[in-house]
């Protein structure tokens, strides 16, 4: 038995998966401790299940197929497909038509599409990081971000249309793009934040940014959330109020403690220095990421794990600036803690590929310096 699992599994970073263990732990509690409805807690637990179950055999797969043209072409376009239709047929929850309902489950394609990019985007670069410092292949590499980026801004998720646009800069900054380019992306980037508040943003999307900016304007209405938040993160202080004596989440002043809020509601239950131990075992996962993403056999398996790392970071900025009231609200969960299956899965899913990866990685390891090289 000692011998199956060592040959099978030993290759997975365990300490990895461990960090995931108590994040996932600290979600399930937070669910738990404000009663409610207890169904939640219960699917929760079904969905880490299959999610962990997702992971092992993801990592027992050899993934050089990914590096086939024709492999990520179709993933390209199943993913696209999957966009369109979910605008057409989708349900709507929470305004966006964002979600396949099929009677138990509901299936969100926004999740996948993060994974499929950064698969998309290592194939691309797998032979073209060394002239990356032709533009031509920042903008070619940006039109493929851009239709599944734009199909997700459609239904409308900003906030997933953010991490698909951050896992390509983040992508593209590993590949090695000078910094002139660089400052040219983000002076477009500022035109196209313009451009998309001209045309682009509905009416709700605008009164988050408002709120942020003036976050004292409204605050029952388009300000409320992001108060609530700020309110219960404060309330905390150093030890926290307890397990279950959270009152902005048992009150039920803090709307969406399961998923966009769980940060907040957390560090009201467990105080600051039950944040800074998350930080900790999110920074623990991320250093164990950044190792494997080193450790790859070639270009391909180290802008995959790249992309990965900067995928779950975007998530992590993104919901622990909006429960802080840093950034404007967008409705995005916390890796690992939320509550949800399509992200779950997803998240395990890309960990159990970057872990499969390891089975045939470079034995004299990988030159930290190549990785982040940069071609001015």
């Amino acid at each position: 038995m000692f011998t199956y699992l060592r040959d099978h599994f030993g290759h997975i970073d365990w300490l990895l998966w461990a960090a995931t263990l108590p994040i996932m732990a600290a979600g399930l509690v937070t669910i738990r401790s404000f009663g409610g409805d207890s169904s939640l807690y219960f699917q929760q637990l079904i969905w880490i299940g299959l999610s962990l179950a997702v992971f092992f055999l993801a990592a027992l797969g050899t993934y050089r197929f990914l590096r086939r043209r024709a492999v990520v072409i179709s993933i390209f376009i199943l993913t696209l497909l999957s966009l369109v239709l979910v605008i057409i047929i989708g349900a709507t929850s929470g305004g966006a038509q964002s979600w396949f309902d099929l009677g138990p489950l509901r299936v969100q394609p926004a999740e996948p599409a993060k994974l499929a990019i950064i698969i998309v985007l290592a194939k691309y670069f797998d032979r073209r990081h060394a002239l990356i410092h032709n533009f031509r292949h920042i903008i070619v590499s940006g039109l493929y971000t851009f239709l599944i980026a734009g199909l997700v801004f459609l239904q409308p998720d900003f906030g997933s249309a953010i991490i698909i646009a951050a896992i390509w800069f983040g992508m593209i900054l590993v590949a090695g793009i000078s910094f002139r380019h660089i400052l040219v992306i983000f002076l477009t980037g500022l035109a196209a934040l313009a451009l998309l508040w001209t045309l682009g943003f509905t009416a709700e999307q605008k009164e988050r940014v408002t709120s942020f900016i003036q976050p004292t304007a409204d605050l029952q209405g388009a300000g409320y959330n992001a108060r609530q938040a700020t309110v219960a993160v404060g309330s905390g202080q150093i030890l926290g109020k307890g397990v279950g004596y959270g009152t902005q989440s048992r009150l039920q002043f803090l709307p969406e403690y399961e998923t966009d809020f769980v940060f907040a509601a957390f560090a009201e239950e467990w105080g600051f220095v039950g944040v800074l131990i998350l930080l900790f075992l999110y920074g623990i996962l991320f250093w164990r990421i950044a190792n494997l993403a080193l450790a790859g056999e070639t270009q391909f398996e180290r802008l995959f794990g790249a992309g990965v790392f900067v995928y779950l970071l975007t998530h992590v900025v993104l919901h622990v600036g909006i429960n802080l009231g840093l950034l404007p609200v967008t409705g995005t969960t916390l890796p690992f803690a939320s509550y949800g299956g399509s992200h779950l899965l997803i998240e395990f899913l890309s960990l159990g590929i970057l872990s499969g990866m390891q089975q045939y990685r470079r034995l004299g390891g990988v030159s930290r310096l190549s990785l982040f090289s940069r071609s001015e």
